[in-house]
């Protein structure tokens, strides 16, 4: 109860916190002077373009012609305007209360390696050539001419470290997808936004996909129109982050800009006719006060289903009626789907809206107010395996005489909010804020039946949902030391985080999961529970808090101006399971202005996530094709216990890095990073526990209606070592202006060691975490992906093309070898064409993947599945979408 009160008590301080925000007016700063000027090229303004007042938080971005405004008390300054892939420019100004200052820049492209980014080091801002660790950015013009219409989409055709991709056949994963970075887990990326730490989902993916048993953060709830750019750390940062940060950290910088009015409106469809998507979006940034600004952003996404589902040749009634089926029109008719095809395989259909903002408002000289946060809704419609007549233990004939398609309709509410003060005083900065986040997850089955209410069953089910919340309080201090006798400089940070987590799972109405008791003739039990997603039942509910309390330090120092060496601890404490250190250490040496050598030591760790500890329910999932009943079962449950499982301890891993950047050319960089990452106690989703295999597991099952059992565990250990290697190229070519990059990722992972099982449990290893299982950490992903990016901008033009290489993927029965399937290598190729009319208005349009590539069939025919499964449902490297071919215009003013 007091933990219920502490988390309104935030969440009251955050409300009254951005209310005093927004009240502040220019009524509270001194008279000051104005300055303007245009930001340009060669080839004309530069809209975006952003300028700052060096060793200040002033600044503004330019606006659709390249001119800018901005304010500052009287003084001489040193204003830097800044473009991605630009050489930066600093020119002097001088401000006065009654003249207005005119400085105007032109820019001339660089490296990717002048680029300066935060992430990485809690002390300063460096530049790509400077980090000592990998850094990727993708900048405004990346995310905004790139075909993709979401976060996790973009990010999986630029990044070759990360993959997602859509699933299906996987309930609630259905809508949102996991996101993985250099092989690893979901829950092993941390995500930041604006720097501050982001709650996850309140979805554990318990289905067969990539990242089963584990919980991710749901991307696809920040609209991209929101992002001023993404940066991505490829190297693990849990001393400076925290847990989660094994892979890396994802940060992603919300927009800034005031006086642009921008806007797209997409819509695009498949080659074959379905997955319509319309998405239209809008940005506004207003100033507020001296150097303020709020930035509000709307979007509107709707994505229609795709079906790459194959035509059904199986049994529909059992009986000699299926002798004739194909001659049978009236069942086709009354499936729902075209031709002979009874399920949906494919994207599910989804209507996504949102809304962010973000803020800063300066109160006094080196002092601001910051806030941002927004609100996203996600409404989803996924397929199940059709019930055919045949089922009568499942199918109501009275009301579904030729069997029915159950449909589980998702609603997802995902909300955050950030409010902070950070300032400067005697050269030490300090930064204290607030961060409320939480996402909920309801069910509704609809077209379905609770077989065991008999003809009293309702069609349509409210099968209940989980909420996670997450109130993160941090304090981080600051300060460089410059001119130092012994060293050129030493930077220091130190701080402390205090988070508190909430875990709910709600249940369901009575219908969609009570036994009505209903038989068929022959005195048989009817199935109980709404079929394809029985509703959570009342000894399912839960509310779970627990409370984290960290602190650590980051101090990097450059002893020459050739050499850095950095080191960073972190202590953090947990009210359920322990405590924990971390550390880590880095260097850097530039061998030449040109050439650096970097590289890194870590350990780390990621706590196991409420949900893993907690989460337990019943559902139906398909083993062999058949549907049977599988209990999840937590750490707190006698039936874990009785199958002798312990308590889930935290992962902890030991990350090393090597890499080297280099300035080839004033236009050309690469860089090249290696790594190995070990974890221990991985934590995962056990195999199911047949009760029908043995008579110790009927005895523990049977009596709970559960036909199976599976729980979380720290049953593996695991190495991953991989390869990293980017190069781009920006220069003028002619005309115009061209930009190559080519960027691959190598990794594998591996399972090492024997499989770690309770001494109940020792010979059923097959069972505990069997070879399917293990395929899902070792080759369900691609093992590399090669990315290709062409750009050319001449005049009004702007041409886009991107080959991305997916490398093999493997499909792993968890019985039969001869099962087994190798998926080979493909290349998709995108390819758009934008034309701009004028400064306001430009159209592009293009086609994803457009030679219509699709991944491998099923070889195998019980893959196959009566011939349902064409293509893979468990190992995908990009989805089954084929051909997609879009329009979209963009407007600014």
């Amino acid at each position: 109860m007091q933990i219920m009160k502490l988390r309104r008590l935030c969440v009251y301080f955050s409300t009254f916190f951005l209310i005093k925000l927004l009240l502040l007016s220019n009524g509270v700063y001194a008279q000051k002077g104005k300055i303007t000027g245009t930001v340009s090229d060669k080839f004309g303004p530069l809209p975006g373009a952003h300028l700052i007042i060096v060793g200040t938080t002033i600044g503004t971005s330019a606006n659709v012609n390249g001119v800018y405004t901005l304010e500052a008390e009287p003084g001489t300054y040193q204003l830097k305007a800044s473009f991605v892939t630009y050489a930066p420019v600093i020119n002097p100004v001088k401000v006065t209360a009654s003249k207005d200052a005119t400085v105007s820049f032109m820019l001339k492209t660089g490296s990717m390696l002048d680029e300066v980014v935060e992430l990485g080091s809690r002390t300063q801002s460096r530049s790509l050539m400077e980090t000592a660790v990998p850094v990727d950015v993708y900048w405004p013009r990346d995310l905004s001419n790139s075909s993709q219409t979401n976060v996790g989409q973009i990010l999986q055709y630029l990044a070759p470290s990360f993959h997602s991709t859509h699933q299906t056949i996987s309930d609630g994963t259905d809508h949102i997808d996991p996101a993985t970075l250099r092989g690893l887990g979901p829950d092993q990326v941390l995500v930041l936004i604006n720097g501050k730490r982001r709650h996850t989902s309140s979805l554990v993916n318990v289905n067969g996909t990539v990242g089963r048993g584990t919980v991710g953060t749901d991307l696809n709830a920040i609209p991209i129109a929101a992002v001023d750019h993404i940066e991505i750390l490829r190297d693990g940062a849990a001393a400076q982050y925290g847990s989660d940060a094994i892979a890396g950290v994802i940060n992603i910088v919300l927009k800034e800009q005031t006086g642009i009015i921008s806007g797209n409106v997409t819509t695009g469809i498949t080659q074959q006719g379905d997955g319509l998507v319309k998405q239209a979006n809008a940005n506004y940034g207003f100033e507020i006060g001296n150097g303020g600004f709020v930035n509000v952003t709307g979007d509107y996404t709707e994505r229609g289903s795709v079906n790459r589902s194959g035509d059904y040749t199986g049994t529909v009634y059992g009986d000699a009626r299926d002798s004739n089926l194909d001659s049978m029109d009236v069942f086709w008719a009354n499936t729902g789907y075209e031709n002979h095809r009874v399920m949906e395989i494919g994207n599910s259909a989804t209507t996504n809206a949102s809304m962010f903002f973000n803020s800063v408002v300066p109160i006094k000289a080196g002092v601001e107010l910051y806030a941002n946060g927004g609100f996203n809704f996600r409404k989803g419609e996924a397929r199940g395996f059709y019930r055919f007549p045949k089922d009568e233990n499942k199918v109501v004939l009275e009301l579904y005489r030729y069997g029915f398609s159950p449909q589980i309709h998702t609603d997802i509410h995902d909300r955050s909010f950030t409010a902070g003060i950070r300032g400067e005083k005697n050269e030490w900065i300090t930064d204290f804020s607030n961060t409320v986040g939480s996402n909920k997850f309801d069910f509704t089955v609809k077209n379905s039946d609770n077989a065991s209410l008999g003809t009293a069953t309702p069609t349509t089910f409210y099968c209940g949902g989980f909420q996670y919340s997450q109130n993160t309080s941090n304090l981080d201090i600051s300060r460089k030391f410059d001119s130092l006798s012994w060293v050129n400089s030493v930077n220091m940070a130190f701080g402390a985080e205090f988070r508190l987590e909430n875990y709910r799972i709600i249940a369901g109405e009575d219908a969609s999961w009570i036994d009505g008791s209903d038989t068929l003739s022959d005195g048989s039990s009817r199935k109980a529970g709404a079929q394809v997603f029985p509703g959570f039942q009342p000894q399912n509910e839960l509310i779970k808090n627990r409370t984290n309390t960290a602190a650590y330090i980051d101090i990097e120092t450059e002893i020459t101006s050739k050499l850095l060496f950095g080191t960073a601890a972190r202590y953090e404490l947990y009210s359920d399971f322990g405590d924990n250190f971390t550390w880590k250490l880095v260097s850097r040496y530039k061998v030449t202005d040109r050439i650096s050598v970097r590289g890194a030591y870590n350990t780390g760790f990621r706590a196991p996530s409420l949900h893993q500890l907690y989460f337990n329910n019943l559902s139906t999932q398909f083993i062999g094709g058949v549907a049977v009943q599988v209990g999840t079962f937590n750490n707190q449950s006698t039936v874990t216990k009785a199958f002798g499982i312990k308590q889930l301890e935290p992962e902890i891993s030991n990350n090393a890095s090597l890499g080297v950047t280099a300035k080839l050319t004033d236009h050309l960089s690469l860089t090249i990073d290696g790594y190995l990452i070990n974890i221990k106690d991985r934590i995962v989703l056990s195999g199911r526990f047949d009760s029908n295999a043995d008579p110790l597991y009927a005895n523990i099952l049977d009596p709970l209606g559960a036909g199976a059992a599976q729980f979380f565990t720290n049953a593996v250990d695991t190495k991953t070592q991989g390869i990293d290697v980017v190069s781009s190229y920006y220069g003028n070519l002619g005309p115009g202006r061209l930009t190559a990059t080519l960027a691959a990722n190598f990794t594998e992972t591996k399972v090492v060691g024997d499989i770690k099982a309770p001494d109940l449990l020792k010979g059923k290893e097959d069972i505990l975490y069997n070879r399917e299982e293990i395929s899902r950490i070792e080759v369900a992903q691609p093992n590399s992906k090669i990315n290709l990016l062409l750009t050319y901008e001449v005049g009004k033009w702007y041409f886009l093309l991107r080959n991305t290489r997916f490398g093999v993927v493997e499909y792993i029965d968890p019985k039969f070898e001869s099962r087994d399937q190798v998926f080979s290598p493909k290349i998709i190729t995108d390819l758009s064409i934008s034309y701009k009319f004028n400064n306001n208005l430009k159209l592009t349009i293009g086609a994803n993947n457009i030679l219509d590539v699709y991944p491998d069939k099923h070889e195998h025919s019980e893959n196959i599945n009566s011939g349902m499964f064409v293509y893979s449902r468990r190992v995908q490297q990009f989805g089954v979408n084929g051909a997609f071919y879009f329009a979209k215009m963009t407007l600014s003013l």
